[in-house]
């Protein structure tokens, strides 16, 4: 009996044992990659060494730099055809910058037609858009890089793809596109401008908790949850409001060839379904992957299209220390700031 005591003890002893030096040694193999990833990114870096040729990103090619032509892997997607479109998916809260609990992909977005506008061998993007909106200058920041891709070469075209919602900021990129087609189930529109807070004076009074904030205006803490919001500033805040909203509707208006006066009454945050939009002429028509596929091969005057899509390049590096939008961002405390931030939304509150 004390034998098999003795026995059972040891083969304990002896399972603790070889589990932490497992432990161990898979801890050092991953400090180990990580100095060899850091090891070999900078002897790439430097001119001339024998990786320089083999690791050089794609956007030296083109002279610019890596936030001009970000370098992401490039795939092929579907389609056989001569000429070279990228398919770009455009999922959730539409949020450039750090990442946050409820941001979508808006960063790796960017980053694509970005990368697509230094390929002369890219002739067209087809935007897959799944997104209720999000940032008003984060929608036009992208709405922008749209422009600047067809401008940047003749002859290239932007087809949108509306999926389950394209409503507010996610519409608004939109419509720099040449052809707005949506699935028969799509919501889209929510033309308009919103910015919420709350407020915890009740609460905070039941609590026993005071408010102590010094400030050099009247105004420096609007929406102060701890105090009622003053007429004169609501009024403050709509101006602004007003303004950008303005801005929504002259580019609907601009972009969909309609007058300002037709826009104006859609332009209140209805969302419509894709008949409806069709009938308003806030998009072109009704179809799916397809159906859009077939209109930028209409549009760039060929009868097939060759649509790859691109991916960024994560690595162990991203786990540990996270690029904005790529890899796993462990900054909680920022997530949760980002979350009770206060801001303008071009966003279908549902």
């Amino acid at each position: 009996m004390a034998e098999n005591q003795g026995n059972t003890r040891k083969g304990r002893g002896c399972g603790f044992g070889c589990a932490l030096i497992v432990i161990l040694f898979v801890g050092l193999g991953v400090l180990t990659a990580l100095a060899l990833a850091g090891s070999l990114g900078a002897l790439s870096a430097r001119k001339g060494s024998p990786l320089d040729s083999l690791m050089r990103p794609y956007n030296t090619a083109y002279g610019v730099g890596e936030d001009e032509a970000p370098d992401m892997i490039e795939r092929w997607s579907s389609g056989a055809g001569d000429l070279k479109v990228v398919r770009v998916p455009v999922n959730g809260m539409i949020m450039l910058g750090d990442s946050a609990w409820y941001a979508g992909n808006a960063n790796t977005v960017l980053r694509s037609i970005r990368r697509a506008t230094h390929d002369p061998e890219v002739r067209g993007l087809l935007l897959e858009i799944n997104s209720g909106g999000g940032g008003i200058t984060d929608s036009d920041i992208i709405y922008k890089a749209l422009l600047d891709f067809k401008k940047a070469q003749e002859g290239r075209y932007i087809v949108s793809l509306m999926g389950d919602v394209a409503a507010s900021g996610a519409y608004y990129i939109a419509l720099a596109s040449d052809r707005i087609l949506a699935h028969p189930t799509t919501l889209t529109g929510s033309i308009g401008v919103i910015m919420q807070s709350y407020n915890f004076k009740d609460l905070a009074a039941k609590l026993g908790v005071q408010d102590v904030t010094i400030k050099s205006g009247a105004n420096k803490d609007l929406l102060n949850p701890f105090h009622e919001v003053k007429p004169e500033q609501k009024e403050l805040l709509q101006k602004v409001i007003a303004a950008m909203h303005e801005r929504f509707v002259g580019l609907v208006a601009e972009n969909r060839k309609l007058p300002k006066e037709t826009v104006a009454p859609l332009a209140d945050g209805r969302v419509f379904l894709a008949a409806e939009a069709v009938q308003h002429k806030l998009i072109d028509a009704i179809g799916y992957n397809t159906d859009a596929q077939a209109a930028m091969a209409e549009l760039l005057n060929t009868k097939a299209i060759k649509v790859i899509r691109y991916e960024e390049h994560v690595t162990l590096r991203d786990i540990f220390s996270p690029r904005p939008g790529i890899g796993v961002d462990t900054g909680w405390r920022q997530w949760l700031m980002e979350a009770t931030e206060r801001r303008l939304l071009y966003h279908w509150s549902w």
